[in-house]
């Protein structure tokens, strides 16, 4: 990761530490086109783990997990990212794979941000 990666992952960290009580353990971005695909490990609290021990809470977590990370970023317009890379967030996908505890956010911006990776 750049320099750019590395900022907007720690964004990232930071805006779901602060909203959801809890961020990533790891995260790496990589930017292709209008792009900033996010992915994610260690997403989960240990009551969310104990949730997911059962296969109705799988599916339950996973639905409120990818919905309410949605409605998180329509309620809450991620500035710090958008400043830094000088775009404004037009949509936004979100899963997790409960099991793995992997999860992937691909932001979507009005701008190209592919020449940041290459800084």
């Amino acid at each position: 990761m750049n320099k750019y990666e590395a900022e907007f992952s720690n964004l990232v960290r930071s805006f779901r530490k602060k909203h959801m009580g809890k961020g990533p353990s790891k995260i790496k971005t990589t930017f292709c086109k209008n792009w900033a695909i996010a992915e994610m490990e260690g997403n989960l609290s240990p009551v969310e783990k104990f949730i997911a021990s059962a296969d109705e809470g799988k599916q339950m977590l996973r639905a409120a997990r990818t919905e309410m990370v949605k409605e998180m970023y329509k309620k809450n317009r991620p500035v710090e990212m958008e400043e830094l890379l000088q775009a404004n967030l037009i949509d936004l996908f979100v899963d997790i794979d409960i099991e793995r505890d992997f999860g992937m956010s691909i932001f979507v911006f009005d701008k190209d941000l592919g020449y940041l990776s290459e800084k």
